[in-house]
């Protein structure tokens, strides 16, 4: 007889190969094809909402391992809210505006296009870069509201932007002036704070003499009769292209300055004035000897004035530059004196402007595109970067050089060009970071740190980080020199400067012309529409909204605007890379403080970013970049998903084909847990087959326990966001909880009882409560597998994700099984062990082959003795002998001297008692042709 056919073997259309690169393609569009997104949210209808709330990507280029991250963090987090209850949408948006994608245009049909000419190109450009990325985004398996999307160049998104701008404006914290803001040459605009980064870079390094001007004042600050000799004071910079710009001087206040007589004459003088402290260090670096004549504190030479070093090259520069004091000088470096050009430095500006200079009086030669004013003396029509060499050279010439070196240090240049920035002086619109807003309640900056106080951080190191930059950021530059983006759609008097009286009305007009045309309407306008007779007296502004204005303004054109129905306010969760908290956090805070005065978030998630499998940043120059679209169409989609939320995202998430290799066999193990668990309930009806929980075996039962405390200790990992432990979790629920454990020891009953018997059945319905509910904790992670199986458990269901996490039949002494059948099994390791010591030997084959003998001290004793004669089948062996011990656990193996079942391959003594059945045990006779063998425990 063919026994084989006998055993209730497992079946199952759920292949052990995923072959998922070819079939996950299948599943986006099938869940296109039955509109699964819009079935979730029917299935949530009514249900409390989580807003995760999406930080739009730049609609330029194919997207990287970096969106990877970001998109299957915050699908992983809606997917798990969803399958918690909570009506959660996801809405993906773009950001659309701004200079790279005008760049795009310039690259590809020149410069100096029409501005209608140069919009268009840029919308039609950045609609084809949504597309491809939204073609990638759906290829990872993330479900969303993808046939409406928000995109930040939709022109009511567009709209609302610039109404959102008016109301800032009237709550008064908009102003306009000259400052100095980070300035890029090549990009002829203003730069945003998160557009800037640092690299270093070479520049010469020099000290510089400032004349003395007023020896009598010096006398008095030095408490001399008088100042015996000519001298200078001495400054040291690294932008030597500033000095033609020099208005000041700074010194600290509480800084001991010495007056130091030099043995050798120099051109200037004698004397020199600069820090005490520097005296020593300075005099040594500049070949000189001297001695100290006199000291005195900072405070004692304010507004004492001194002539321009290039004064004796160039009558232009014959002016003075007075002391102004300043908390900010140091002494790490230089003379500590510093040297203030206020068209190009935030502190020098800031002094100058509080000791009562004008803006009419800055003096400004850098033109936008980084050359000096044709009439600057001496260096007029050069760039500044040029200029460098000939400044040294014409202060050389003057007498005032002391010292040049080049100097290898960190500087600010720009994200997109990778060219040096400055700071410069233009005028500009501000929203202030420290203006009395006229609704009163708080400056900007205090608005925002409260806001942060009320916020929670995953990490929790992301506050101190966002604080300390809104603590010490300037004020926001709004305004940007560009074409593509949303306009500052003022009416600026051509002789004032200052805005139409009537410009919220005006503002408001001009957003419903953008909502019907687009940011397009505002350059067809005629100010004659609006403003009649007055039209020449005013004039458009010119200005573009920063970009970072378009995308943190989304939490009121988004939330409570385009996609209100689909939103609440304020959002549960921001997500998005650490830079954002200098980016798209930062101006979400301030826009949404202005607006509302409160964040527009609940909660912030920042992640880490990619480095390779040597902790290196992913760079092509090194390749070592890895697509998600090759990983997609090699491993899967899939393996992608597993890796993100395996890792921990706080920190760097390091990736290599080594690390990938890892990945794959994790999830191999874990599917091949689901193809047995479905191939064991491929004849089960749980609707009319389970059994009571009465009927279930305890191990059954203990199996439920294990699987409730799994779901509670994941869904709490899901509140908390912390995926990389719920994917540990879940892997060792299925490799050694299951796998190693509790289905090793099911086999033999799913396998050998009768079909329709209790003891299989008990099995089943454990099994099947297992299914659903790991199904459904993995669906967040492994969305493609989750929905693969569940077709499988649910006929004719569209989808896993109208789903809720599955409700298991509460075990009433769940502690105490979950205590027992874990010293159960610490036990059946020891045996285990000891098994493995035999097997090596050659004593015995399988386990089955072994007979056992355990002496165990009392509580292990009475513990095993609970399971009576089932505990051969939890040590899968064919017989287990139980001794009471007064000492430590002992266990003695022996090969089994009877025959072997045919059927259950087991070796007992009964093997052929049934002349009808010679080559089988009665247990397999009895479950043949009987009632069934009597088990109870396992």
């Amino acid at each position: 007889m063919d026994y084989k056919k006998t055993l209730n073997l497992p079946d199952t259309p759920f292949p052990m190969r995923g072959d998922l690169a070819k079939r996950e393609p299948g599943w986006v569009a099938a869940w296109e094809e039955k509109r699964v997104y819009q079935a979730i949210r029917a299935a949530r209808q009514g249900r409390p909402r989580f807003v995760l709330h999406d930080g739009p990507p730049y609609a330029n280029g194919d997207i990287h391992l970096g969106h990877a991250v970001n998109k299957i963090l915050k699908d992983i987090i809606v997917k798990s809210r969803t399958l918690a209850g909570f009506d959660a949408p996801y809405v993906p948006g773009w950001d659309c505006h701004g200079m790279p994608i005008e760049i795009q245009i310039e690259k590809k049909y020149g410069k100096g296009l029409p501005v209608a000419e140069v919009q268009a190109k840029a919308r039609a450009y950045a609609t084809e870069q949504v597309a491809r990325q939204m073609k990638d985004f759906k290829r990872l398996g993330v479900l969303g509201d993808w046939d409406n999307p928000y995109l930040t160049m939709n022109p009511r998104n567009e709209a609302d932007e610039l109404r959102a701008l008016g109301s800032i404006l009237e709550k008064g914290f908009v102003f306009r002036g000259l400052k100095p803001v980070n300035w890029c040459f090549d990009c002829g605009s203003a730069l945003a704070e998160a557009e800037v980064e640092y690299a270093d870079r070479t520049d010469p390094a020099i000290d510089v003499a400032f004349p003395f001007a007023d020896k009598p004042a010096l006398a008095k600050a030095f408490g001399l009769p008088a100042i015996d000799g000519e001298g200078a004071i001495v400054i040291w910079t690294t932008t030597p292209w500033t000095i033609p710009s020099n208005q000041a001087l700074n010194v600290h206040p509480e800084i001991d300055y010495a007056l130091v007589r030099v043995n050798t004459p120099q051109a200037w003088g004698t004397l020199l004035i600069l820090a005490r402290e520097r005296v020593e260090a300075c005099l040594q670096k500049w070949d000189l000897e001297g001695e100290i004549v006199a000291t005195c504190k900072g405070l004692a030479l304010d507004h004492i004035a001194f002539h321009h070093p290039l004064a004796r090259k160039d009558p232009g520069y014959g002016r003075l530059s007075p002391i102004y004091l300043g908390d900010y000088v140091t002494l790490d470096t230089g003379t500590g004196i510093v040297h203030s050009a206020p068209a190009y430095g935030i502190e020098d500006f800031i002094s100058c402007k509080s000791n009562g200079m004008a803006d009419a009086d800055i003096i400004s030669p850098v033109m936008g595109d980084g050359r000096y004013a044709s009439t600057l003396p001496l260096f007029g029509g050069l760039t500044i970067w040029d200029a460098n060499p000939r400044i040294v050279a014409a202060l050389e010439e003057a007498g005032t050089l002391l010292k040049v070196e080049k100097l290898r240090h960190s500087y600010m240049h720009c994200w997109r060009h990778k060219t040096a920035i400055i700071y410069r002086a233009t005028s500009q619109w501000f929203a202030g970071m420290d203006i009395l807003p006229a609704e009163g309640g708080g400056t900007l900056r205090e608005r925002a740190l409260q806001g942060i106080e009320a916020t929670r951080f995953y990490p929790s190191w992301g506050k101190a980080r966002l604080h300390a930059m809104i603590a010490n950021r300037p004020d926001w530059t709004l305004s940007r020199q560009r074409q593509w983006g949303v306009p500052m759609a003022f009416f600026v008097h051509k002789e004032t400067g200052e805005l139409h009286p009537r410009t919220p009305e005006l503002i408001e007009q001009v957003a419903q012309r953008i909502e019907q045309g687009g940011i397009e309407a505002w350059q067809t306008l005629d100010p004659r529409e609006l403003l009649g007779d007055e039209a020449s007296m005013y004039e458009k502004n010119r200005d573009t909204l920063d970009v970072w204005f378009d995308s943190g303004t989304t939490h009121q054109t988004v939330l409570r605007g385009s996609h209100a129905a689909d939103a609440a306010w304020p959002a549960d969760l921001y997500l998005e890379g650490s830079d954002q908290h200098r980016g798209w956090f930062h101006s979400s805070l301030l826009t949404s403080c202005m607006l509302n005065g409160e964040p527009p978030y609940k909660g912030l998630l920042t992640h880490g970013f990619t480095v390779d499998g040597q902790g290196r940043k992913m760079s092509k120059s090194l390749g070592n970049t890895l697509a998600p679209q090759k990983i997609s169409d090699t491993l899967g989609a899939e393996i992608l998903r597993l890796w993100i939320a395996s890792t921990d995202y706080s920190g760097e998430l390091s990736i290599s084909d080594e690390i990938l290799k890892r990945v794959v066999e994790a999830y191999r193990r874990i599917r091949n847990t689901l193809r047995f668990l479905l191939a064991n309930l491929s004849d089960f009806d749980a609707a009319t087959q389970a059994v009571s929980d009465a009927q279930m075996f305890e191990i059954d039962r203990y199996a439920l326990a294990m699987t409730a405390r799994l779901q509670d200790e994941i869904g709490a990992l899901y509140e908390r966001y912390e995926f990389h432990p719920a994917t540990a979790r879940l892997q060792t629920f299925c490799s050694e909880d299951l796998g190693a454990f509790y289905l090793d020891i099911l086999k033999d009953r799913l396998y050998t009882s009768a079909p329709g018997s209790v003891a299989r059945r008990s099995a089943q319905t454990a099994l099947w409560h297992v299914t659903q509910a790991l199904l459904k904790l993995m669906a967040p992670i492994l969305s493609f597998t989750a929905e693969e199986a569940w077709a499988l458990v649910s006929p004719g269901a569209t989808t896993i994700f109208t789903e809720v996490f599955h409700t298991l039949p509460l075990q009433q002494d769940a502690d105490a099984l979950l205590d027992k059948w874990a010293r159960i099994r610490g036990l059946r390791g020891e045996v285990t062990r000891k098994l493995e010591e035999v097997r090596a030997a050659g004593g015995i084959g399988s386990s089955l082959q072994a007979e056992i003998d355990i002496y165990a001290p009392a509580a292990d004793h009475a513990l095993l003795a609970s399971l009576g004669d089932d505990l051969r089948f939890v040590l899968i062996v064919s017989r287990a002998g139980l001794h009471a011990a007064d000492g430590e656990l002992r266990i003695e193996v022996a090969p089994s001297s009877h025959h072997k079942c045919e059927r259950c391959w087991h070796w007992r003594e009964d093997v052929g008692a049934d002349p009808a059945q010679p080559e089988i045990c009665g247990r397999c006779v009895a479950n043949l042709a009987g009632t069934g063998e009597p088990r109870e425990f396992a």
